[in-house]
């Protein structure tokens, strides 16, 4: 962990720190591999998610206000470049918000803090987009 943590009130400590951040990545992923609304999104993943789960873990919490662990493994997250690769449209944005924000509904978090989340969420999503449909 970077040595210029601290913490603070952030998303971060208002979800409830790393605990709380692994529940909504592991939620968020077992959603994506179950239900099948999310097909597209799944197929943009490899057959185990393992190491998807850990990254999106260590980069939400950084992105969230928490200690950097997605900086301090590989350095910048250079989100849009590491998802080129992948065909990323509309479809796939919509679900993988739909997919975060049942995540976030089935762990209870709390409305304002989930609303504001899905706003940011979004645009980030709607800013990793490489394809127009």
């Amino acid at each position: 962990m970077s040595d210029d943590y601290e913490p603070k009130d952030t998303p971060f400590e208002r979800l409830g720190g790393e605990a709380a951040v692994r529940a909504l990545v592991d939620r968020f992923y077992d959603l994506m591999d179950l239900d099948s609304d999310y097909r597209s999104l799944r197929a943009l993943h490899p057959s185990h998610l393992e190491g998807s789960r850990d990254k999106l873990f260590w980069f939400l919490c950084g992105w969230l206000g928490g200690p950097p662990h997605y900086v301090d493994r590989f350095g910048h997250p250079m989100l849009r470049a590491r998802h080129m690769p992948f065909a990323i449209g509309i479809a796939e944005r919509d679900q993988w918000m739909a997919c975060m924000k049942e995540a976030m509904a089935e762990l209870q978090i709390d409305t304002t803090l989930a609303d504001r989340l899905a706003a940011a969420f979004f645009n980030t999503a709607d800013w990793m987009r490489n394809r127009g449909v």
